[in-house]
């Protein structure tokens, strides 16, 4: 008994200890962080949504509208040159991260103010130049913060870093989703959109008030240096400014993606980002439909999946977090992701149930708690892939191909439900993660991962 009392003792003792991760001013620094980049993405799509259909746009046209989501899966393309130019006066001042941070903010809060300005129902194309534009800068900030908070943390931060990062964007997610369209009853739309605007300034304040990663800089110019001299070096026929712009697109853009896949089981990596969490977005595809299928009401939904979920969501992200300070990377994937897979049950046993309040209760209590320790777990592990001297471009790499594949392979959802009762649609889903599963398997048997 005494044995089990003290057993049990050191072990609350561990978690305490790893709770305490989020202390940490840093952390505090990547919540924020996260709150600024969560607020646009609504306002281009479900807020914005609103707003068309409310001017009286067709259904055809909104769903074109769906497109200006683009710079998000394409963010890679660009990550290159965040990577390594250096911006005049900003840059100088406040360091590389900072000074990309504090120019994508101001950039976007003006995107959200001229997109507020236009008038989709006289000129539907402007809307939809201010919505790409604000995704543009949306994903441009979310690079560096993605970057930044590689640079910023020790490794064995990521999680918690990872949880702050959720919690802030989920947090703002709410504001500029189910807060704008409040504000919408009393405000005009272009007011809604002013102050979604001003909210940025949390992030913009944020960066003013936080501290330059440490020692990357320098280290990342040694890389480039060395990357340059090589290049040049094999290449002497080159001369000039030619030679100069053939080498710093080579440093730049080549050696980024060329690090990564010099990594052994490079391939096994990636296809394990596409689907580690792919039965959790299978099944999320299809339950809206689902629950109205049982006939719950747009309250009852909008009372248990969007506010009781949402913080079932956020419990389960501070949880992943302390489970990855106390129990590392590899046991915190494996139970993470088992507990993903067998959340998806839930909703078969909720379709054996119909519609019953209390089922759905706990089915999205599990579910939204496992999605939010899973993600946590997945982001710190994505982190801890970055190379040092490429960390912008290869998390934008990693992340546009965690939400490009899950959004092409869990498009297949709708098809899938038409044709199977829903019962056995949520046991495929629940199948769905096993191949992600076997992929951990075989990285964490063959390649050197933290245990």
């Amino acid at each position: 008994m005494a044995v089990a009392v003290v057993a049990v003792l050191a072990s609350l003792t561990t978690w305490i200890e790893a709770l305490g991760v989020y202390r940490d001013r840093r952390i505090v620094w990547i919540g924020l962080l996260g709150f600024s980049s969560g607020i646009p993405l609504a306002l281009t799509f479900s807020t914005l949504t609103f707003w068309l259909f409310e001017s009286g746009i067709s259904k055809s046209a909104i769903g074109l509208f769906a497109s200006v989501a683009t710079p998000y899966t394409l963010k890679f393309l660009w990550a290159p040159l965040i990577d390594r130019l250096r911006l005049p006066l900003l840059c100088p001042a406040l360091g590389r991260r900072r000074g990309w941070l504090l120019f994508t903010q101001v950039a976007l809060m003006l995107s959200l103010l001229g997109l507020g300005a236009t008038h989709p129902e006289s000129n539907a194309w402007m809307t939809a130049l201010f919505a790409v534009l604000t995704a543009f800068w949306s994903a441009s900030q979310d690079i560096v913060v993605d970057a930044y908070r590689v640079e910023i943390l020790d490794t064995e931060q990521y999680a918690a870093g990872s949880a702050a990062y959720v919690l802030g964007y989920r947090v703002a997610m709410l504001v500029s989703g189910a807060g704008a369209l409040f504000m919408a009853t009393v405000l005009g739309w272009f007011e809604v959109y002013a102050v979604m605007a001003a909210l940025v300034l949390v992030g913009v304040f944020t960066t003013l008030a936080s501290a330059e990663p440490a020692g990357v800089e320098d280290a990342e110019g040694a890389q480039v240096d060395a990357e340059i001299r090589e290049y040049l070096a094999a290449r002497p026929q080159l001369q000039g400014r030619r030679a100069a712009a053939a080498a710093w697109i080579y440093a730049a853009v080549v050696c980024p993606f060329a690090d990564f896949m010099q990594r052994p089981g490079w391939l096994a990596i990636l296809a394990f980002v596409m689907l580690y969490k792919f039965g959790d977005a299978l099944a999320g595809v299809m339950t809206n439909p689902f629950l109205l299928e049982l006939d719950f009401t747009k309250t009852e939904i909008a009372t248990v999946v969007k506010t009781y979920g949402f913080f079932a969501t956020i419990a389960g992200s501070l949880l992943g977090g302390a489970m990855m300070k106390a129990l590392g990377m590899v046991r915190s994937l494996w139970i993470c992701g088992l507990f993903q897979m067998f959340s998806n049950l839930m909703f078969a046993v909720q379709a054996g149930a119909g519609h019953s309040n209390a089922m759905l209760v706990a089915t999205i209590g599990i579910e939204n708690l496992a999605s939010g320790m899973g993600t946590t777990a997945f982001v710190a592990y994505l982190s801890s892939l970055c190379s040092v001297s490429y960390t912008a471009t290869q998390y934008a790499l990693l992340s546009s191909v965690m939400s490009a594949a899950r959004t092409w392979l869990s498009s297949s959802g709708g098809w899938l439900a038409e044709n199977m009762s829903w019962v056995a649609f949520f046991i495929l889903t629940t199948g769905a993660a096993v191949p992600g599963l076997l992929l951990l398997a075989w990285i964490t048997r063959k390649l050197p991962l933290e245990s």
